[in-house]
């Protein structure tokens, strides 16, 4: 089903706009994935680094504190002294987070601490890890794993042991002794608890060295098992994030190491709290789209509509004139293509209202001349003169030129009626020519030779009928019956180009420029009789008369109608009546009431063939005219070349050169 403008425009504006709406969606959902998380990767990392950084920075004030400590015993010249337990107590009330601080010589014993407490008898010190570390590494600060303080009686703490293998003087002697300083934990949970990663996100802390978990925030859950980290992939990494699923869960783990202690900080976010943040996003995007994919249809279809109307407009215009009323005119205002399409419209009305008048008239004008053109051809002076050449010649005992005669004119006669049809082929028409050349040669005791030559390519081509025998019986009467020679008419057809022409061509008298230039106008008329007509004209040739239609023989006509001893031509060339009819002196001199009938034209003259083949073909074929006085004239028609169907190259049927009615090629 056909849609209209309107809706072909809406749809076509719509779908153009889905598709680019579309495409943009994808490309702004793809960016912003992307881009959110990329976001959510950079979040991360910073608060991994600055949980990092936080806790670099308080290991580094524990470390100097540490340092403080240990100068303050390496300056002090005896552990008990009252000096240095009051720069110990000062020191522990400046940093609330250190629990305790102890001094033990490298094989166990206690040396000092502060606060005063009680060590378990059951606590084998030696074999603490924070003490191996201290003794295998001496001048080197360790930091332990984060345990419960299990060294003092009473006391449960969760701590960070910080040990280190010193030198001291007690009671004189230079002895190598362990500092441990005991921080409490809760200052590095606390540092790694303020920050958050999701709602279920959060950081915790490993060792680098072994993979052991220092700080995590559900220490507990992992103790008992009920909670899983793999740690082995973080090992690898320095810094930097990869994807984790080992829970089943897509997790983006964030690592950045922390200098000087050893530990690594590990950042865990949840890839579905990410892709949350997106959906939302990607929502919104989506709303907003569809908000403005319904804004563009709307517009589209008010746009179309706009666009359309006008075009609505026209189309009710021509509804009309399919109605048969070509009276109608449109103003259409609108686009300027629609407004010079509404001007052209109506100027195509104009001219087809024009172009209606014009074929009726031509149809009308068509009509006249295919009826002149067969009366010309069974005018009733025609027939009767040959007929009367017929019995002269029945008279004379001439057999063969009966035979002859009338044969040609049965075929003249069967050509030219055609079945009623106007087009016929060339071969056809110069065959009805061949017929008339050879009645007429008959008529006139051969006082003329005529030859007939065609292409054997344009035999097959179509013309309308009935044009060459007018401007050949123009060339007998007034080109070739005056002359003492022998007359000489030729007939040719070939094919020029995408034309088809006829030249005929005889060395009658000519005529003069101006005789020449009426014929063309269509306004040379000739008077009473051919003779009268000649002689006032100075013989006229093949270009012909316009309205010349009747035969050879009509000035031989009598008055009184008697018959053919009256009007026939004799076989010494003067008729019953005693006139010699190929004196044209005196035809023009016949005594009145012998042969006074008005020639005034037969209707298919010059001007009557002209115009048929305008009519028919256009202004651009027709009759051309060459003419000199004692030389001759040739008259020139074009047609356009249209073949019809198929015909046999003997279609013509022209006679071979020595039958006698002319040489023929």
């Amino acid at each position: 089903m056909r849609k209209s403008i309107q809706f072909i425009i809406t749809a076509s504006f719509s779908l153009f706009s889905v598709i680019v709406i579309s495409l943009l969606g994808l490309l702004l959902y793809d960016k912003f994935s992307t881009t959110e998380e990329q976001s959510a990767i950079v979040s991360t990392q910073q608060i991994v680094e600055q949980v990092s950084y936080n806790l670099e920075d308080y290991v580094r004030g524990m470390t100097e504190v540490f340092k403080v400590i240990d100068g303050t015993i390496k300056n002090s010249e005896a552990i008990d002294q009252d000096t240095f337990l009051s720069e110990l107590d000062t020191i522990m009330r400046t940093r609330e987070d250190i629990i305790s601080l102890s001094l033990f010589t490298d094989s166990g014993e206690l040396l000092t601490n502060h606060p005063m407490q009680e060590i378990r008898s059951t606590i084998k010190l030696t074999e603490q890890n924070w003490f191996k570390s201290a003794v295998e590494t001496p001048n080197h600060l360790s930091f332990s794993l984060p345990h419960i303080q299990n060294i003092y009686r009473g006391s449960y703490r969760w701590v960070v042991s910080m040990s280190k293998g010193i030198t001291l003087m007690h009671n004189g002697v230079q002895t190598n002794a362990v500092l441990l300083v005991d921080v409490n934990f809760k200052k590095i949970d606390e540092l790694c608890q303020r920050v958050s990663l999701g709602k279920k996100g959060y950081v915790y802390i490993i060792d680098d060295s072994a993979g052991n978990i220092v700080y995590h925030p559900q220490q507990q859950l992992i103790y008992i098992g009920l909670k899983y980290e793999n740690v082995e992939p973080a090992l690898k990494y320095a810094y930097g994030n990869y994807i984790d699923d080992s829970t089943g869960e897509d997790r983006l783990i964030t690592i950045k190491t922390v200098n000087n202690i050893g530990w690594k900080v590990v950042g865990v976010s949840y890839m579905d709290e990410v892709m949350t943040s997106k959906q939302e996003v990607n929502d919104y995007m989506l709303r907003v789209l569809l908000i403005v994919l319904l804004l563009v249809v709307v517009i589209s279809a008010i746009m179309s509509a706009r666009i359309s109307r006008p075009i609505k407009q026209l189309e009710k215009a021509m509804k009309t004139v399919e109605r048969g009323d070509f009276n109608t005119g449109v103003e259409v205002r609108g686009a300027l293509e629609v407004e010079r399409l509404s001007q052209r419209y109506n100027l195509m009305m104009a001219k087809i209202k024009a172009l209606m008048n014009q074929i009726v008239l031509e149809q009308e004008a068509k009509r006249k001349y295919e009826l002149e053109a067969l009366q010309a051809q069974i005018n009733p002076h025609f027939l009767y003169n040959t007929l009367n050449s017929v019995v002269r010649m029945v008279g004379m005992s001439k057999n063969e030129d009966i035979i002859k005669t009338i044969t040609s004119l049965s075929k003249l006669f069967r050509i030219s009626l055609n079945k009623g049809q106007t087009i016929v082929t060339v071969a056809e028409e110069l065959e009805h020519a061949r017929h008339y050349l050879t009645i007429q040669q008959i008529r006139f005791k051969n006082k003329f030779n005529f030859t007939i030559e065609a292409d054997e390519e344009v035999l097959a081509c179509t013309t309308i009928k009935l044009i060459l025998q007018p401007i050949i019986e123009n060339a007998i009467i007034h080109g070739i019956e005056r002359m003492v020679d022998e007359g000489c008419i030729e007939v040719r057809a070939e094919a020029v180009n995408n034309r088809v022409r006829f030249t005929i061509r005889d060395n009658g008298l000519g005529m003069s420029p101006q005789k020449l230039a009426e014929i063309i106008a269509g306004t040379f008329r000739r008077g009473s009789g051919i003779a009268g007509a000649v002689e006032a004209s100075g013989a006229v040739g093949a270009a012909g008369v316009a309205g010349v239609a009747e035969g050879a023989g009509t000035a031989g006509i009598s008055a009184d109608g008697k018959g053919a001893g009256t009007a026939g031509i004799s076989a010494d060339g003067k008729d019953s009546g005693g006139m010699d009819r190929t004196n044209s002196t005196e035809r023009g001199n016949a005594a009145p009431g012998r042969d006074s009938v008005s020639y005034s034209g037969s209707g298919v003259g010059v001007h009557n063939v002209q115009e048929r083949i305008r009519i028919y073909f256009g202004e651009e074929y027709g009759l051309t005219y060459e003419s000199e006085q004692e030389e001759g004239t040739t008259v020139t028609i074009e047609i356009p070349r249209m073949p019809a169907a198929a015909q046999g190259a003997n279609a013509l049927n022209l006679p071979q050169a020595g039958e006698g009615e002319g040489e023929v090629r």
